[in-house]
């Protein structure tokens, strides 16, 4: 089920990446329903997502 969860975000944070204050509110989110270990996921897929969206790139600074 939680990888469900993992992938459901992963689609949610690109449909919102039109809008940065979406794709922060939706990664805040994000960060409180996933587990740790996929929190380490979703840090190391944004890295890749936000390569070509430097506009995004401040909120997944805030994930460390």
């Amino acid at each position: 089920m939680s990888r469900a969860m993992f992938e459901y975000t992963k689609s949610v944070l690109k449909k919102v990446s039109f809008n940065s204050v979406l794709f922060c509110k939706e990664l805040d989110k994000a960060v409180a329903r996933l587990l740790p270990y996929e929190v380490d996921e979703l840090r190391i897929w944004l890295i890749k997502f936000t390569r070509e969206k430097p506009e995004l790139r401040a909120c997944s600074l805030a994930l460390g």
